[in-house]
């Protein structure tokens, strides 16, 4: 199972973190709110769980943006805002469930298994494709056109990723994350390293390119 939790409280999050990894969740942390978006926008969970006042963009607005496209992961609200209106326009927001600060443990675990207990079932994805670009998840092979592409597995594991989120844009620190594992380093250049030598491939004789980048920000995928 696998939680994402935004929340600026170092206390309250390692806290939360240990909790719940103890109990075998995978988890995610991230402490600010723009940073949350960029999460939920590119990866699938089965909570989140949600402080309301964050830095950049707060909790409510994360949780609104949500909904307006769409998506329905299960929302537990953690806040230190615990008096029955802020409960309600938490509620109202989207949220799922609601949770004031200071809370014990067991009752955030009980609450976020119930959550995960709601979410529907996710159909097993077997292919990729935008425009004329097609990725076979069982036979691991790639094709544009009609035309075998030849990749590396880590070539394959980043086109997947910018397929998974395609008209998304994904930054570094994500790629590094979900392609190899590992945090951000803002001095590695591997990620652009490797876009380029994936864009060779996969656009050099195509039209039109696929792979965008965007300025300030990661790349995007879009036809």
């Amino acid at each position: 199972m696998h939680v994402l939790v935004v929340e600026d409280d170092v206390r309250v999050a390692d806290h939360v973190v240990k909790g719940l990894k103890a109990e075998g969740w995978v988890v995610d942390h991230v402490a600010d709110g723009r940073e949350a978006l960029f999460r939920v926008a590119a990866e699938t969970y089965d909570v989140v769980v949600l402080d309301r006042m964050l830095p950049n963009v707060d909790g409510l607005k994360i949780l609104q943006t949500m909904r307006a496209a769409g998506d329905p992961t299960p929302v537990l609200i953690l806040s230190a805002l615990g008096d029955v209106d802020s409960r309600v326009k938490g509620l109202r927001a989207g949220g799922d469930d609601y949770l004031a600060k200071p809370f014990a443990f067991s009752e955030l675990l009980a609450r976020v298994e119930a959550l995960s207990r709601r979410k529907a079932p996710v159909q097993e994805t077997t292919s990729l494709s935008l425009a004329d670009l097609e990725m076979n998840l069982i036979t691991r092979t790639v094709t544009r056109g009609g035309k075998p592409i030849d990749l590396t597995v880590r070539e394959f594991g980043l086109l997947e990723y910018l397929l998974r989120n395609a008209g998304r844009v994904v930054s570094r620190s994500m790629l590094l994350e979900a392609v190899w594992d590992y945090s951000f380093d803002p001095q590695t250049n591997i990620i652009d390293q490797h876009v380029s030598r994936l864009r060779q491939k996969v656009d050099k004789d195509f039209d039109p390119p696929l792979i965008q980048t965007v300025r300030g920000m990661g790349y995007s995928l879009r036809a």
